[in-house]
């Protein structure tokens, strides 16, 4: 489909124009000069197995900093890089409870004091109640973990516009995902879109809490929430067309249900329960389709948890109240069309040309702004 696109565009000039209209594109030889480039958010990732980001945001107050990583070690690491810049840092907001990405905020607070950390408070709640016992087993699985940890010293209202260093983020707040709550922050300005682990590139999830469901579902309101949105800057991975990162997130869960399924039907060899047998074909299947995916934690059965957790999810599920996000076939848009074409009408509707050179991706490689410029 990709490469087809790209043959039909580099053919037809006026179909290249009427696409990159969007733009103000023309059929005359008239130079146009492209808008400034805004500043690229910073950012570090930790080393694998189970990388994880933290970002700077340049605002007119300082940096704003997203995430706080795993451990206060690599905190230490990313705080090297950021004082670099030789600015101030004037807020840290938290995308989420799990403890990849608040574990390190202590080293945060200590390199930078005057720096308050922000979390909704569905977030900071989850974050000190812990009901599922997180953070003392992240500290038994790293002895780096923090034997106490940082909470925000700021809280929001869920879905509250926040102001920070100088900058306005709208945010949300999802449930019952891949987090038991998950906030993302939006700059309408830029497009940019920190979504923590809602959308990642090109790694291995955690699906250990058996919401797969209630992911696909979000992703779907996270789509629709930000249709803006140009660049989508993840929890884990590299940064990319917003659209493009939620279609192949929600493909690889549809992919992932679908090869679970059968093993938790009735009439398979083992009933309701994955057998040794199945567990190693899913896992053979899962690494044709996605080779080379580092995992988003360092837990090395991550996949075989993964299966267990998405098994006991299916087997719960009623076929007949299962929403239809949920199914395990290609995936419509909210207003009926096919997700492609859904995420391009949005994107010419909103005259945004980064999400459309996103709407027609495949496996993660998208059109580029240059393809889409009049072929003449």
């Amino acid at each position: 489909m990709n490469q087809r696109l790209r043959r039909l565009l580099a053919a037809s000039s006026a179909a290249a124009c009427a696409i990159a209209s969007v733009a103000g594109c023309s059929n005359d030889d008239r130079t146009v000069a492209p808008p400034a480039r805004k500043a690229e958010p910073g950012r570090f990732a930790s080393s694998n197995p189970g990388s994880v980001n933290t970002y700077w945001i340049q605002a007119p107050e300082g940096l704003v900093l997203v995430d706080t990583l795993r451990t206060p070690t690599d905190a230490r690491k990313a705080v090297a890089e950021i004082k670099k810049t030789g600015q101030p840092v004037a807020a840290v907001l938290l995308t989420h409870s799990h403890p990849d990405h608040v574990g390190g905020a202590s080293a945060f607070h200590e390199a930078f004091p005057e720096a308050p950390v922000y979390a909704s408070k569905a977030t900071d709640k989850t974050m000190r109640e812990d009901d599922r016992g997180f953070y003392p087993l992240a500290r038994s699985a790293n002895a780096d973990f923090p034997a106490t940890l940082t909470y925000a010293d700021r809280t929001f209202e869920d879905g509250a516009p926040l102001q920070v260093g100088g900058l306005r983020f709208e945010t949300a707040t999802f449930a019952h995902g891949e987090s038991d709550i998950a906030n993302v922050y939006y700059r309408p300005e830029t497009g940019d879109l920190f979504s923590g682990d809602l959308a990642t590139g090109k790694v291995t999830p955690a699906l250990i809490e058996g919401a797969s469901c209630g992911w696909l579902q979000i992703l779907d309101q996270l789509g629709g929430r930000f249709s803006g949105a140009r660049t989508m800057y993840p929890g884990h991975g590299a940064a990319g067309p917003a659209r493009a990162l939620i279609d192949e997130q929600r493909r690889y869960l549809q992919v992932f249900r679908g090869l679970v399924r059968p093993a938790v039907a009735p009439d398979s060899p083992e009933g309701r329960t994955v057998g040794p047998g199945e567990q190693k074909s899913i896992i053979a299947e899962l690494d044709r389709a996605y080779p080379g995916r580092p995992p988003v934690a360092d837990l090395p059965t991550i996949v075989q948890e993964n299966i267990k957790a998405v098994a006991r999810e299916l087997s719960a599920e009623d076929p007949a109240k299962t929403p239809a996000a949920c199914a395990d076939t290609p995936h419509e848009g909210t207003d009926g069309l096919l997700a492609p074409v859904s995420a391009y009408v949005t994107a010419v509707n909103g005259r945004n040309l980064d999400a459309l050179a996103g709407a027609f991706t495949v496996d993660g490689s998208s059109i580029t702004k240059a393809e889409l410029t009049c072929a003449n």
